[in-house]
């Protein structure tokens, strides 16, 4: 099998770093190990509790979940406690008067009736026998047959032979008397219990001595008969009440951290009711938090990729830049992990040592501020989530804000000032920004913290922006150089006039190094008012005409005092000399391993441009016409505008 050469593997490398799913899985490696890391967060530990055994421990819910077989119990009492409820019907009193007034309406027409026929009989020639009692006897069955079968049932046959018997005053003073009396006995609230006791009420309110015996019983009859019940049981309204009752209620909860049972307490059946509820015990598995977890994940990969694929930076294109945001990503998650882990020592204030702004340092030097902003948001909630103090399923959106202020701080006073010595004195302003932010944390709990607790809180949020800083420090060369990353530090570090390669142009090329400078002036000018980095343009710019050491003089700029030693030569060879440079200085940027964009603005800053002087005067010295691509340079063409520029 014929072993791959070095350019076979460097070329299968380059095939599998620019393939167009390599971020897709690089973000699946990331959610996996997110998703791993804050599972044992997300779930709620189990014990081994028995029913009527004694707990060994004191036991609190971990989180707040609704106890609805109390509550529904709480709501059937409220129900149980609303009694029936009834409604006076006032409209039963004209009603009841109105079936009074028909029956006397009834007797009194039938009586006029009565008076006619005899009228009638008297004008008769030959009128036929009718006794006087059979005649009464005829009307009372008529009045019955027109009586609802209710009312000629409830009426006695005397008392309805007595209306028709008794006299026109008589009759009208036993309407008025009865009607009366049923309407103000109707007229207050009569239940089914209390009827027995109206109906007595009226027969006393009817009790008058100007009627006969006879007709005043005939009078209590009716009335009796004419009062009902008026305060009916009102269904709807009952279970309306009730139901109010039971809304009314509030749900009863059990609020994370309460006390469920103490040591030495017995384990009783609502004890152990709410051990269940609150997940405690290991005889069920809820899947919930674990979907609840991946969307999580989900979420934050979505807004991330989402937010890298628009960002104007270098991860936008280049995977090899992805993939180090990806691994400085990692780190800071790993070790914001391992901090919370050291809760279990319970050292008051501890979990603010950790160290969230390293990531933020790291992503504004090497990438982009905007990013590293972007992305302290995320180590923000996915701190809340490894902070949440043992209380699984939550969010402690304290540390949350510790750590949000803590990674802009970093991210802002590198953007300002990013100098390699300044690295240090960025972890000391981090601090101090952590400093006031516990501060102020402690003091919005309006609870006055002891001295001590103070002290510790502030000892560790200080420290957390010092070992940012020197994390900082020791990572940033072995990511520069493990993914070529032209950093700014980088940038500011080549463009130290104590770099080997610039005290050599200074020393052997003096000219060249003062033209270098101003090219460098001009050219960040002309790269940051299109947009472009400036620094690498006056960087590039120090370096670009190192080529020109090989053979000084041969360039104007360090000709003082001295004679064009081009006057001597031809000029092919002043050809040859002059477009040599541009390479020579881009092989010995390789030989001292310069970064890439460095050497390609020396190798590239002349393109293919023409020497105009040599290409004449050889023109001139010839005979025959000479092509301009011989005293052409050889290129390439500048690549990028800041090589152009």
């Amino acid at each position: 099998m014929r072993r791959q050469s070095p350019i076979d593997q460097l070329k299968w490398w380059q095939r599998v770093r620019d393939h167009r799913y390599i971020r897709m899985i690089l973000f699946l490696i990331v959610s996996v190990i997110l998703y791993f890391l804050m599972l044992g967060n997300m779930m709620h530990d189990t014990l081994d509790v028995r029913l009527s055994e004694i707990a060994d421990q004191d036991i609190r819910s971990p989180i707040t979940v609704e106890h609805r077989s109390e509550t529904e119990s709480r709501r059937a009492e409220a129900r149980d406690s609303i009694g029936p409820v009834y409604e006076l019907k006032r409209e039963y009193a004209e009603t009841q008067v109105r079936k009074v007034n028909d029956i006397f309406d009834l007797i009194t027409q039938v009586r006029n009736e009565e008076s006619e026929e005899n009228g009638e009989e008297l004008e008769e020639e030959e009128p036929t026998p009718v006794s006087e009692e059979q005649l009464f006897e005829d009307r009372l069955t008529y009045i019955k047959e027109v009586l609802s079968p209710g009312t000629s049932n409830d009426l006695s046959d005397e008392t309805l032979m007595t209306f028709l018997q008794t006299t026109d005053s008589q009759l009208q003073i036993a309407r008025e008397s009865t009607t009366n009396a049923v309407y103000e006995i109707m007229s207050e609230s009569i239940s089914t219990r209390e009827l027995a006791d109206a109906k007595q009420d009226v027969e006393n309110q009817i009790a008058i001595s100007t009627v006969s015996n006879r007709l005043l019983d005939a009078m209590v009859e009716v009335a009796q008969f004419a009062i009902i019940p008026n305060y009916i049981y009102d269904a709807n309204a009952t279970q309306q009440m009730r139901e109010e009752a039971a809304e009314n209620v509030e749900t009863v909860l059990i609020r994370e951290g309460e006390l469920l049972v103490r040591e030495g307490e017995m384990i009783n059946h609502e004890i152990y009711e709410q051990l269940r509820l609150v997940g405690l015990l290991d005889d069920q598995v809820h899947f919930l938090p674990y979907i609840g977890l991946a969307l999580l994940v989900i979420l934050m990969m979505a807004m991330l990729s989402y937010y890298l694929s628009q960002a104007k930076t270098s991860i936008q294109t280049n995977n090899s830049h992805f993939l180090m945001f990806i691994i400085i990503f990692l780190i800071t998650v790993v070790l914001m992990k391992m901090v919370s882990l050291l809760e279990i020592i319970e050292i008051i204030g501890l979990p603010y040592v950790v160290p969230v702004s390293l990531g933020a340092m790291l992503i504004t030097l090497l990438i982009h501020t905007r990013i590293a902003l972007f992305t302290s948001v995320m180590f923000a909630i996915i701190g809340s989530v490894f902070f949440n103090n043992d209380t699984a399923g939550t969010f402690n959106f304290t540390y949350g804000f510790y750590m949000l202020f803590s990674g802009f701080a970093g991210a802002y006073f590198l953007e300002k000032s990013n100098r390699v010595s300044r690295i240090l004195r960025a972890g000391i302003f981090v601090s101090g920004i952590n400093v006031v932010v516990v501060i102020t944390l402690l003091f919005l709990k309006a609870v006055q913290p002891s001295w001590i607790e103070l002290g510790m809180h502030l000892v560790f949020a200080f420290l957390s922006g010092f070992i940012a800083s020197v994390l900082t420090i020791g990572l940033l060369p072995f990511l520069e150089i493990g993914f070529g990353i032209l950093s700014t530090t980088r940038l500011i570090e080549l463009s130290s006039p104590n770099h080997p390669l610039l005290r050599k142009i200074l020393v052997e090329a003096p000219g060249t190094y003062h033209h270098s400078v101003v090219v460098g002036n001009l050219s960040e000018g002309a790269c940051e008012a299109i947009g472009e980095n400036g620094l690498l343009a006056r960087v590039g710019s120090y370096y670009h005409d190192l080529g020109k050491t090989k053979r000084p003089h041969f360039f104007i700029e360090n000709q003082m005092k001295m004679e064009n030693p081009h006057d001597k030569i031809s000029p092919q060879l002043s050809r040859t000399i002059i477009t040599a440079h541009p390479y020579d200085g881009a092989e010995m940027l390789r030989e001292y391993k310069m970064p890439k964009e460095i050497i390609d603005i020396a190798e590239q800053h002349h393109g293919t441009s023409l020497l105009k002087y040599f290409y004449h005067k050889a023109n001139q010295e010839s005979e025959q016409e000479i092509p301009e691509s011989q005293f052409r340079y050889p290129g390439p063409k500048p690549q990028t505008k800041v090589a152009a520029s």
